[in-house]
């Protein structure tokens, strides 16, 4: 088992992830699907249609990042073997990207 992140660490990692998502989206968000805004660490994807907001937090005392969407709620915890948060093995990047697909076809 390894050591968990100090909070240095997971606010650095965090940040980067979210940066990650950010850039992943950029396509969607050129062509008018999403729009895109980060505030105070937390990454918002606003859809007009059909109309929805996806909100990515960092949290800093449980060294998670959750992910609000689809009226559920997503935990995603550090994983070292990947290099980076993940939910079930499944990157924070390819399950944000697996939710806007899903709400874009809905």
């Amino acid at each position: 088992m390894s050591e968990p992140l100090s909070e240095q660490d997971f606010r650095l990692r965090a940040d980067e992830a979210l940066e990650h998502v950010e850039r992943t989206l950029m396509r969607q968000a050129d062509e008018g699907e999403v729009e895109i805004e980060r505030a105070g660490g937390v990454l918002q994807l606003v859809f007009e249609d059909p109309p929805a907001k996806f909100v990515i937090s960092p949290n800093a005392p449980v060294r998670q990042i959750w992910v609000s969407a689809m009226s559920r709620s997503f935990k995603l915890t550090w994983d070292p073997l990947t290099s980076s948060f993940a939910l079930d093995g499944e990157p924070l990047d390819a399950l944000v990207g697996r939710m806007v697909q899903a709400h874009l076809a809905s």
